[in-house]
């Protein structure tokens, strides 16, 4: 069994467990998962990494290790593994810092090597290799939850350009309405628009405003539904897209926006399934551990973006 580790680095949590890479499927027993001060020093950071990722691999010690592979949010050169977070309100004591050779310093197996994917990618390979969505061709991946995530996925390979494909493959940054996109498709999005129709102060995120279930709520995902079918509309067409997987918190809240949004795009003359997926941090990991398929690390080791 070749299994190699997936790990899912988030703004503020750090999941890992190993994968066998011949099914794509999950080692029970190697999954970990712990919050992270994302404001604290880069010791406190690494050595938080280290002990999720020291019990994982504790857990098949009895196994060859092919690697560490790590889902991580940019800005990032994921080539290198040095982190560049400055200005964005996370990791800002990494800034700098080789990842590459940092974290080894804190693992019982400093030996294991370590590769590294933009977290909207590793889902959106992740995606693809999972059940029903496998064997699709070209698929677009979307996160929603405190940002807007997106991966172009052509024969499971995250494309940073071509015909369709925005640059460096991102969507967050492209312009809607009076801003960009992310401003429409995350949370806070949701928490304004709350803010807004009920003239009441809100602390949470949609989960929490979901346990309300008041009159605003489904207003609120009418418009999302909306903005999303017109923004999304000809990225789909572009990229002449044959799935859409969409992950992250909010698609926990599925059922107030998948059929508007299906049948807006019926309306629209547009055809295409889309699937949810409940478990993105699984999904992430699945694609972080791919980076140690030998074909898939050929094809794409040199065309990492350093974002």
């Amino acid at each position: 069994m070749k299994i190699a580790i997936g790990v899912d680095i988030g703004g503020s949590h750090i999941t890992s467990a190993g994968i066998n890479l011949e099914t794509y499927t999950l080692i029970p027993e190697t999954y970990y998962s712990s919050a992270i001060n994302n404001k604290a020093s880069k010791e406190v950071i690494l050595e938080g990494w280290a002990t999720i990722l020291n019990k994982t691999v504790f857990n098949i010690r009895d196994q060859e290790i092919l690697g560490i592979g790590c889902a991580i949010p940019g800005p990032f050169e994921y080539k290198s593994g040095i982190a560049l977070y400055e200005g964005n309100d996370k990791y800002e004591s990494l800034y700098g810092t080789s990842i590459t050779e940092a974290l080894p310093k804190y693992l019982t197996n400093s030996e294991i090597p370590l590769r590294f994917l933009n977290d909207a990618s590793a889902f959106g390979v992740g995606g693809t290799l999972l059940g029903s969505t496998k064997n699709k061709k070209k698929v677009i991946a979307i996160t929603l939850g405190t940002g807007f995530g997106a991966s172009f996925i052509s024969d499971y390979l995250p494309l940073t350009q071509g015909v369709g494909v925005p640059e460096d493959g991102c969507l967050w940054n492209e312009p809607f309405l009076n801003g960009i996109a992310d401003e429409y498709f995350s949370t806070r999005w949701f928490v304004s628009s709350y803010e807004s129709k009920s003239g009441k102060t809100f602390k949470g995120g949609v989960k929490e405003m979901m346990e309300r279930k008041d009159e605003h709520i489904v207003s609120i995902f009418k418009e999302f539904s909306h903005n999303f079918c017109v923004f999304m509309f000809s990225y789909i067409k572009d990229f002449d897209a044959e799935l859409i997987i969409i992950g992250g918190n909010i698609a926990k809240s599925h059922s107030l926006f998948l059929n508007q949004i299906i049948k807006n795009w019926e309306e629209m003359g547009l055809n295409i399934p889309i699937s949810i997926i409940n478990k993105t941090d699984e999904a992430s990991i699945v694609g972080s551990a791919y980076l140690f398929d030998n074909i898939f690390w050929r094809e794409i080791k040199n065309k990492l973006p350093n974002v």
